[in-house]
């Protein structure tokens, strides 16, 4: 890997509107431009919006959804790609030749190239399935890249592999942070007044993102993906309203140590960047631990516990089993 410079963005998605959403990340993609980045990272369904996909019918959902590659929103990122010299993620509602439906990070390149990542934990809509495939890639620019989705992030298991399989970079699309869970000790919901009143009471709507609601809660195992894996990490979140919950945003940029290089509590679309220093990755802690793993010991991480359950069912289920 060589030295680059990257950007990771926090913003507010208007519901179904991918016109208007596809029109802001252009805007950050040219601020971007401006500042040397060459790889930039977008929240989760950024394009489509992703919340309020819950409530919708199939075939809503489907008339939202488009093709990737071909597509008009992949077609519009690898453009932007070209005229740019950057590589760009972003999320999207996608629709397969067969009529399945997924959650799909789309990350074009300016040579052309264009990734997919199915999200593997998906639990927004009955709608939609769960992707089955690990996604790490080359790029231009000298790295390896992996992705994960929100939820993807939180199995460790899907953070390791992800490794193994070569990712220098990893990208972290995420819709996180004011979450309504059944725990009590996990985010949490933000008063929707604090973020309509935040140009007016900035403080109060920010210690809401700097505290358990987002950063705090983050800190407690977002880090952790980096230090252990031995990998830069990208964190681009949703910012505000999403449907009934506000997210928390905390865009942020990690080193392979974990450490933030960079990082906002902004209540508001932002982005953050950072330069990586490729040198930081060969002793690395995480790169060290993956030279001494014992995986001939590792045979029960891939047998069932009986105790499995769809991603749908543990993010919903009120008594959390």
């Amino acid at each position: 890997m060589r030295n680059i410079r990257v950007a990771a963005v926090q913003m507010e998605h208007a519901a179904g509107d991918k016109a208007a959403n596809l029109a802001k990340i252009e805007r950050f993609v040219k601020q971007a431009a401006g500042d040397g980045v060459e790889m930039i990272a977008f929240p989760e369904c950024c394009i489509t919006g992703y919340w309020f996909l819950r409530h919708l019918p199939r075939d809503e959902i489907a008339a939202l959804a488009e093709p990737i590659f071909d597509g008009p929103s992949s077609q519009r990122l690898i453009t932007l790609a070209a005229d740019h010299g950057m590589t760009i993620g972003a999320g999207l509602v996608e629709i397969a030749d067969d009529g399945a439906m997924f959650n799909t990070y789309v990350v074009a390149s300016p040579d052309g190239q264009c990734r997919r990542h199915r999200k593997i934990h998906c639990f927004i809509s009955e709608h939609l399935a769960s992707g089955s495939e690990y996604t790490v890639f080359d790029t231009p620019h000298g790295c390896r890249v992996g992705v994960l989705t929100c939820y993807d992030n939180n199995i460790i298991e899907n953070g390791r592999i992800t490794a193994l399989m070569g990712a220098e970079v990893l990208l972290a699309p995420h819709q996180t942070g004011g979450c309504n869970l059944p725990d009590p000790n996990t985010m949490g919901r933000v008063n929707r007044a604090l973020w309509d009143n935040r140009h007016a009471d900035p403080a109060a709507i920010e210690a809401e993102f700097r505290g358990e609601k987002g950063r705090g809660w983050l800190m407690r195992w977002l880090p952790s993906r980096a230090h252990d894996n031995g990998c830069f990490l990208l964190f681009a979140n949703g910012v505000g309203v999403d449907d009934d919950e506000i997210r928390t945003g905390n865009a942020m940029i990690l080193d392979p140590y974990g450490r933030i290089l960079a990082e906002t509590w902004q209540a508001d679309d932002a982005m953050v960047v950072a330069d990586l220093d490729a040198s930081l990755l060969p002793q690395s802690t995480g790169r060290r631990w993956l030279r001494t793993r014992r995986p001939d010991l590792y045979a029960p991480l891939t047998e069932p516990t009986g105790t499995e359950i769809d991603t749908r069912v543990s993010r919903f289920r009120e008594d959390g089993t």
